[in-house]
């Protein structure tokens, strides 16, 4: 009997956008905040350079019991036409609708997920696996892998690759895993970590956090095989360009798009 190979997929580049009050900032270990720019501007830009997809999170939506921008969504997806990602603040059914109506690909839920974890299952159910994404911040404590919310504010309970499992086994179609440890450090991703999860999950895991060089996404590509590698600082201030970023993976028989 002969087992038919998957097809290798192209891996994914994903510039992410922290917004907060409307402009995208960058921070390291989740501190620290510089402006960035617009948003929207931002994300035309990366459209054009050959991102494969963004991610938008409004980081203190959680925190301050705020609703994600309807309106931001709106002006991005007039401006491109890659898929984009959003989350912050969503924590119900209506809250994911009103943002793919307003042109959102996806959604990625964090904090809502952990404290209420059926709210996986109900969106999974609603509108499909491909539209929930599961974003997950994780910092070493004690040894293990714990999973923070509210922006990485707040230890949890929970081991890393646990609640991934249970994540994945309630309707989660991709996993966005940043290690808070290296979040901004520019010191590399968490490839340890990021192989642990790729190899123990069939959904795509996206690497975030601690990418400063070309030769990082190359690592992390080569040494985890995860789906897609994203980034913010080294995107948003031109340290890497994208066109040049795929051209040496490419030369390094990495396959992308």
């Amino acid at each position: 009997m002969t087992v038919a190979c998957q097809p290798m997929l192209a891996k994914r580049i994903i510039p992410c956008l922290d917004v907060k009050d409307g402009r995208t900032v960058k921070g390291v270990n989740f501190v620290d905040l510089r402006d960035a720019g617009d948003p929207v501007e931002l994300a035309w830009n990366y459209s054009r350079q050959g991102a494969d997809e963004l991610v938008f999170l409004d980081i203190t939506a959680t925190h301050e019991r705020r609703k994600t921008m309807v309106e931001l969504v709106k002006s991005v997806a007039r401006q491109i036409n890659i898929p984009f990602t959003i989350g912050g603040g969503i924590n119900e059914i209506a809250d994911a609708d009103a943002l793919l109506n307003a042109g959102a690909d996806k959604i990625s839920i964090n904090s809502a997920a952990v404290r209420n974890p059926a709210l996986i299952d109900e969106l999974a159910k609603a509108f499909g696996v491909q539209f929930v994404v599961i974003a997950i911040d994780t910092r070493v404590n004690n040894g293990k892998n714990i999973v923070h919310l509210n922006g990485g504010r707040i230890p949890t309970e929970k081991e890393t690759l646990d609640w991934i499992l249970e994540a994945e086994s309630r309707g989660a179609g991709e996993i966005l895993l940043t290690s808070m440890d290296h979040d901004g450090t520019k010191a590399g991703f968490d490839n340890g970590l990021l192989k642990k999860v790729n190899d123990a999950v069939n959904i795509p895991v996206i690497a975030s956090g601690g990418a400063g060089s070309v030769q990082h996404f190359v690592d992390v590509f080569e040494q985890t095989n995860v789906d897609a590698a994203l980034a913010a600082s080294v995107f948003h201030y031109g340290e890497i360009l994208i066109p040049d970023l795929k051209d040496i993976l490419r030369n390094r028989k990495i396959e992308v798009r």
